[in-house]
């Protein structure tokens, strides 16, 4: 997530094998067996666990950084509870009330006084229900890698005891949480799932940078493993949740809600690009269009773009990768992820074209790009497309200077190689992109942005923060 990784992607790797985990290779036939049995013996009265209660919940939450953090704290207020991250660094600054990511007040820290941050794996032992929150991303080809969430389930077995609870929050295809972490926990522990310990997924609906939507405001889907667990886990996060909660039918359903919310939004999306594409084409300002289209009391209102960060531009590969692995070719999908995938290159060539039509040869130019992190108003950097802009730029030989007061420059130094700029210069730059639409640059406005550039120079809006007659092209 960052350089300290605010304790969710690097979340247990030291301590784990870091190899990328083959879910081919998994013994489904096994499992499924184990599978019959468990449900046969808990048919035939068997010792089968029974959940904690309210009144005896300890939680501890698995990872600290933008999704696990507020829901620590939201734990704490109530909960015996504790908030596991390797990272020390990221432990510390939270025992000392700050939070780096930004989502989390120093007062809301403060209130939440049940909570204990500890990077000592040891003090989840104590807990009764585990709420993992790791990341689940794409690895260089987009396919889903579950190494992550699968670490976090072998260590999670070394501390699971009877009648424990494992909620999984971090986003999946449908089936992942039954077919590779409870096989992984059962392995780590020696327990067996639904007899002596159960899981529940719940799935999370953060949007960084949000001071609107939180997580207590926004409604929670919720599930369990068997209908008493799906109670438990239902009124746990109703304990917290003050939007309510949604029980889905099984773990599968939850599953499968949660990924296709953010498909949904990557395919309009990528039709908006695409339009934007033609429309530019044609000579129509895109805006306009979605301007007079949004007079329409139903025409949804999304805008063209960059489609990064944790969730939309990485969720639908998991519901492909299944998708393909039964049999089915989801045309559609795949077509989204393509046109929102291409849309760094697309602008770096609309700028280069800009650019030449001003008599200003890109070889050596020099670029100043305004925005790194993947939405406005927040330091998140987690699969930011602004790095595409970056890479295709530099295809053409291009001097790239990156500008983002909201990002920590270590951590983009670190995950993307790229060290921005701190302060900016007038008049030196051949070509300007206001690439994110933090309120600074919204601030400088057209005159203050074109002042940076060279008195012959491009300024090119992906995010409409300028006015038309301000730019010499946008989305």
């Amino acid at each position: 997530m960052d350089t300290t990784d605010f304790g969710e992607r690097l979340v247990l790797r030291p301590m784990l094998d870091t190899g990328r985990l083959d879910t081919g290779r998994l013994d489904t036939g096994r499992r499924d067996t184990n599978r019959r049995d468990i449900d046969a013996a808990a048919q035939g009265g068997g010792d089968v666990a029974s959940p904690p209660s309210l009144q005896t919940v300890r939680v501890g939450v698995v990872g600290l950084g933008y999704v696990g953090l507020p829901l620590a704290v939201a734990f704490g207020r109530r909960y015996d509870t504790v908030g596991f991250d390797i990272n020390a660094r990221r432990v510390t600054e939270l025992r000392e009330g700050r939070d780096s990511t930004l989502e989390v007040e120093p007062a809301e820290l403060a209130l939440a006084r049940q909570l204990r941050c500890s990077s000592d794996l040891e003090m989840l032992q104590r807990c009764n229900v585990y709420v993992v929150t790791v990341p689940t991303p794409i690895d260089a080809a987009k396919r889903p890698d579950l190494g992550p969430l699968a670490r976090a389930s072998e260590a999670l077995g070394k501390v699971l005891k009877r009648g424990d609870v494992v909620v999984y929050e971090s986003t999946v295809y449908p089936g992942c949480t039954e077919e590779v972490c409870v096989p992984i926990l059962e392995r780590a522990s020696g327990l067996v799932f639904n007899r002596d310990f159960f899981a529940g997924y719940s799935p999370e609906r953060i949007n960084p940078g949000d001071k609107e939507h939180r997580l207590t405001s926004i409604l929670k889907i919720t599930s369990g493993s068997t209908p008493q667990v799906a109670d438990f886990v239902d009124a746990l996060y109703g304990s917290i949740i003050e939007a309510g909660t949604h029980k889905a039918s099984s773990i599968k359903v939850a599953e499968a809600a949660k990924v296709i919310e953010n498909t949904q939004r990557d395919l309009n999306i990528a039709l908006i690009n695409d339009l934007a594409i033609l429309f530019n084409k044609l000579g129509i300002d895109t805006l306009e269009v979605l301007q007079a289209a949004g007079t329409k009391w139903n025409f949804l209102p999304f805008r063209p773009g960059l489609v990064g960060g944790h969730c939309i531009g990485v969720d639908p590969y998991y519901l492909t990768h299944k998708a393909q692995e039964i049999g089915h070719h989801p045309d559609v999908i795949l077509a989204g992820r393509r046109t929102n995938d291409g849309m760094g290159a697309y602008i770096a060539s609309e700028v280069v074209r800009l650019m030449v039509r001003k008599g200003i040869n890109p070889v050596q130019a020099r670029i100043l790009i305004l925005g790194l992190a993947f939405k406005e108003n927040c330091p998140d950097l987690r699969n930011t497309r602004v790095v595409d802009i970056v890479h295709a730029l530099r295809g053409y030989n291009a001097q790239v200077d990156v500008h983002d007061p909201w990002v920590h420059a270590d951590e983009a130094a670190h995950e993307y190689g790229i060290t921005p700029v701190a302060s900016l210069a007038q008049g030196q730059y051949d070509a300007v992109i206001v690439a994110v639409a933090h309120h600074q640059f919204a601030q400088l406005g057209g005159e203050g942005v074109r002042a940076l550039g060279k008195p012959v120079s491009v300024v090119y809006d992906v995010k409409y923060v300028l006015p038309r007659e301000d730019v010499d092209g946008r989305l």
